[in-house]
């Protein structure tokens, strides 16, 4: 099988060289196209990130030497490419522009972004709980006035450690839910070296993570209306957001009361069971079991299981009964995996399935 030729927007940050690790090998998808800011732009992909490369696996030989594009240079990035994802490093309004120019010259973005998880029309996926939003894409298009062209997002990093946890349990219909998330440094995209206060630290504070992981998990459970989506009401979540000195992994201490309450032998049977479209289509990045739930006291912890299922698992624990609310729980997931640039290319692995996305 020919494989499809994929451009990274914003290819020299940390979410940028996670996407060029994870495709290293991808049955599916060939890197061909790097773009990032004009200081970048002319320089071999090795000389423009330098020492600055901060995965744990080396920078891919096939990669070191192409030669990086300017980003805003798009009918040069475009031309050689069949769908690109976004990683672009800009603000809010400037992501919003130039996704929607790529998008405009007929070309699929998959986006890292936050810019567009509110665009009405744009969908905003995680492949097991709302594949039924790309149907939203034939709108998008026409008002992008393109046949081809368009945006996908995925959600804030955080939420995959409890909105899947959630989403398996719907037919008990979760009504109230509190969550403390515990993040990573690698979710601000640094590491310790850059970032030595973190050391011995906790930051009570990252700017706007509350509202999104409050607000965000309604809009993967809404509906699609009128070639729109239009966010659900329920369940009620509150949120507080923790900068904890940990490398990679998001937890999630969550707390939830359902309008039917299920016993702790349907929660986890709910969760283990789990599957969602793209077990069922097996697609390349697919984790085989999406949720899987630990009965030791102690689990999960980030360094030992945040790579579960190559990182694109849920792993969750410490489920019992609460004197406040039905039920306690621990989420985690590592989130620049599952909740960046793994998350994108599973969702890009579906859009292919689906054939939204084609060889041009």
């Amino acid at each position: 099988m020919e494989k499809l030729k994929v451009g990274i927007l914003g290819g020299t940050g940390m979410v940028g060289q996670r996407f060029i690790s994870l495709l290293e090998n991808h049955p599916w998808f060939e890197v061909v196209t790097v773009a990032a800011s004009p200081r970048s732009a002319g320089k071999t992909y090795e000389e423009a990130v330098g020492n600055r490369w901060k995965m744990a696996t080396p920078m891919p030989d096939k990669v070191k030497k192409l030669i990086v594009k300017d980003v805003n240079d798009i009918k040069e990035v475009t031309e050689s490419v069949d769908f690109v994802f976004s990683a672009v490093d800009m603000s809010k309004e400037e992501i919003k522009a130039i996704e929607e120019a790529y998008a405009k010259t007929g070309t699929p973005v998959v986006s890292n972004n936050s810019a567009h998880r509110w665009t009405p029309d744009v969908p905003m996926v995680v492949p097991e709980i709302n594949p039924e939003h790309l149907e939203v894409i034939e709108a998008q298009k026409k008002r992008l006035g393109t046949d081809r062209g368009f945006i996908v997002v995925k959600p804030n990093c955080s939420i995959q450690s409890y909105a899947p946890a959630l989403h398996a349990l719907k037919e008990y219909k979760p009504k109230v839910v509190v969550a403390t998330t515990y993040q990573a440094i690698s979710g601000a995209g640094k590491n310790f070296e850059d970032w030595p206060e973190m050391v011995d630290n906790i930051i009570p504070y990252i700017g706007g993570e509350e509202e999104k992981s409050e607000q965000e998990p309604l809009r993967l459970w809404g509906k699609v209306e009128n070639g729109q989506i239009v966010k659900a009401e329920e369940p009620v979540i509150t949120t507080q957001c923790i900068r904890v000195p940990v490398s990679d992994g998001h937890t999630a201490a969550v707390f939830v009361s359902f309008e039917k309450k299920p016993s702790k032998e349907e929660i986890i049977k709910a969760w283990n069971e789990f599957k969602g479209l793209p077990q069922e289509l097996s697609l390349p990045s697919a984790p085989k079991q999406f949720i899987k739930y630990f009965e030791e006291e102690n689990r999960p912890q980030a360094k030992l299981d945040r790579d579960y299922e190559n990182g694109m698992g849920v792993t969750l624990g410490r489920l019992r009964e609460d004197r406040v609310y039905d039920y306690k729980f621990v989420g985690l997931s590592h989130n620049t995996v599952r909740g960046a640039a793994g998350g994108a290319v599973l969702i890009a692995e579906l859009l292919k399935a689906q054939g939204y996305i084609t060889k041009k």
